[in-house]
Formats: structure tokens, C-alpha cells, sequence
């Protein structure tokens, strides 16, 4: 069937609307390279997808996609040797999560209803690895921050760089509320430029205060010193800073070599959901519109009863029956503008 007898027959607004009901670009992709077949085999084959689909969702309900995250790029960076950020590595344990999930669900189908289903045959192949999913949830708090417990060294480090925090801001709390310093002093907070715990002088006195000029207020009249007696304090948090983001590398190296090990059945569970995700899909179509599973022949009979155009609201559109290859085999198709010449065809 050409391009243009598509664009015709309104092929890809019923096609948007399949989109639609998917829960991921992984099943959008499937959906848009979909295309009529006039392979018997074939069409038995996609009917059984979608009536294996709706017996699936009527038995147990709509299994939860949405854990659903397109990994493919993260898991080409692992195949070249790239280190994974941290929300990428969340993603791939959003999709073991979701592996393991499904495949509890379909496990207590299986029990329920020996019948054998595509749905449940391709959720059974589905791999799990439950000790790197954790591993990854544990170790990783948001898109931007490792938990202190990733590891002992990380903890240990960040439990310093808190200490010597809060020794320096005591120490500046305590210049901030002397008597000797008050009036040198624009606010009495203690601020951070440059990654360095300062406090604000008024211009004036900038000479009244030994330490470190950092930055200046827009207006000039507010200069941030460090206080000389905390120079070396913030050096030392600097040098653990440094160690922490080494440990964090590390980490992220650690938890991506663990990810590069099960390379291969990610990359199956990826095809496995596009599917999962497209025969789904097709299956609440066929529900929501109330669909039956046609009895196929290759002779030529086509005999449709109360056929219904998808694209138009139900309560509106007239149901018709249309029948052709058994007492006759050519049909003239005439009647006005919006007559349903198109739906019928």
C-alpha cells in the first residue's frame, strides 16, 4: 500500500492516536514503522500480540511501564568505555526496578492461568540483577549528589569537610560578635565566595581586617574577607574537597564497570520493553475503542459488521455493515460529502 493511499485513508492520525497510549519513545519508534501487511501470517501474528495484550490487562490490569527510561544512549557511552553520570545511572536502575516488577506480576499471573501469553513470554525474559539496582539506588541520592554512605572513604571525607564547616563558621560567628570588629562589619553573616567562608567589611575598614579580600559588593561600599586565623582551615577543606570528588569519580567508574557486565541483558530488556511497551499499547487501543479480533481468509471475503471509524467520537458516527467476495465481488461506492465513502473504505 503506497504513501499517498495512506495519507488518504487518515493512516497516521489512527497511528498518533496508537502513540499516544504508549508509555515510552521506546514503543512511539515501534508504532510509527507500522504498516499494513496483506501477509496472512503476518496479521495472525499481530493480532495474537494485541489479543494476547487485552487478555493480559483483563486478567491481571495494566502492568506499570513507568519506570520506563530510554537507556540506549547511556549504554552505547558503557559499550565505549565513557564513565556514567549519576543520573544516568539512576535510570538503569529505574529499569531493573521496573524488570524485576514486572516480572512478580506476570509470576503471579502465570500461577492464576497456565495459558501461555506473548505478554508474559517476553516479561519472563526479562533479566533482573537486584544486587546492582540496589547498589545503584543506595549509592545515589538525586541527578547531582552521592550519598555519604556510597562508600566508607566518602563518608569519612564529607564527615570532615562538615567539621572543619562548622569550626570555621564558629570561628567567624565569634569575629562577627566581638565588640572590636562590630563596626567594621556591613552584616553580621558569615557568606562563601569563591568556595571560601568570608565575612563582609565596610570598604573603609578594609584595613582594620588582616585577611584575604575575595569579591566586593556591586556598589564597592562591601568588600568579602577571609579572616587570616581561617585561611588555613579553608585550605584544608579545599584539599578534602578535592578528595571527595576523587572518591566520587571512583565510585561512579565502580558502579559503571557493574553496569558494563550486564552490557548484553540490558540491551535485551530494552527491545523486550519497546515491545512489551508497543503490544500494550495496541491492546488498550483495542479496548478503548471497543475492537474485535477479525476471522481471516484468503479468499477475498471481507464481511464487516457495525465497522466504526476510529477517529470520530462514538457517539456520533454510524456503525455500517459491509460485505464483499461472497454473492458479488465488485462494489461501487457513491454517496455526498461526508456520507461515509472514506469510513466505509
Amino acid at each position: 500500500m503506497n504513501k499517498r493511499t495512506l495519507k488518504i485513508l487518515e493512516f497516521d492520525k489512527v497511528i498518533n492516536k496508537l502513540s499516544d497510549l504508549t508509555s515510552s519513545q521506546l514503543g512511539r519508534e515501534l508504532i510509527e514503522k507500522m504498516v499494513p501487511s496483506n501477509n496472512i501470517t503476518t496479521v495472525k501474528d499481530m493480532l495474537k500480540e494485541t489479543d494476547d495484550g487485552v487478555k493480559y490487562i483483563i486478567r491481571r490490569g495494566n502492568p506499570s511501564l513507568g519506570g520506563i527510561r530510554d537507556i540506549r544512549d547511556s549504554l552505547r557511552r558503557v559499550d565505549i568505555g565513557a564513565v556514567l553520570s549519576l543520573g544516568d545511572l539512576l535510570q538503569i536502575s529505574d529499569v531493573l526496578r521496573l524488570c524485576r516488577n514486572l516480572k512478580a506480576h506476570s509470576s503471579e499471573d502465570r500461577k492464576a492461568n497456565e495459558e501461555e501469553n506473548t505478554v508474559s513470554e517476553l516479561i519472563n525474559l526479562l533479566e533482573t540483577n537486584k544486587r546492582i539496582e540496589d547498589k545503584i539506588s543506595h549509592s545515589i541520592l538525586n541527578e547531582e549528589e552521592l550519598a555519604d554512605d556510597a562508600s566508607p572513604l566518602l563518608n569519612s571525607i564529607r564527615k570532615q569537610i562538615r567539621d572543619r564547616q562548622e569550626s570555621i563558621k564558629d570561628k567567624l560567628n565569634g569575629i562577627l560578635k566581638s565588640a572590636q570588629y562590630q563596626k567594621y562589619m556591613q552584616e553580621s553573616i558569615v557568606t562563601i565566595r569563591a568556595g571560601r567562608y568570608v565575612i563582609p567589611i565596610k570598604q573603609e575598614y578594609r584595613s582594620e581586617v588582616h585577611g584575604l579580600v575575595h569579591d566586593s559588593s556591586a556598589s564597592g561600599a562591601t568588600i568579602f574577607i577571609e579572616p587570616m586565623s581561617v585561611v588555613e582551615a579553608n585550605n584544608n577543606i579545599k584539599q578534602l574537597q578535592l578528595k571527595e570528588q576523587h572518591e566520587i569519580e571512583r565510585i561512579l567508574t565502580e558502579l559503571t564497570v557493574d553496569v558494563a557486565g550486564i552490557l548484553p541483558q540490558l540491551k535485551s530488556n530494552m527491545s523486550l520493553l519497546a515491545r512489551l511497551d508497543f503490544i500494550l499499547a495496541k491492546a488498550n487501543f483495542n479496548l478503548k475503542y471497543d475492537g474485535v479480533i477479525p476471522k481471516l481468509n484468503v479468499e477475498g471475503k471481507i464481511f464487516i459488521k457495525k465497522g466504526r471509524h476510529p477517529l470520530l467520537a462514538p457517539e456520533i458516527v454510524v456503525p455500517i455493515d459491509f460485505w464483499i467476495g461472497d454473492e458479488f465481488s465488485s462494489l461501487i461506492i457513491t454517496g455526498p460529502n461526508t456520507g461515509g465513502k472514506t469510513v466505509t473504505l
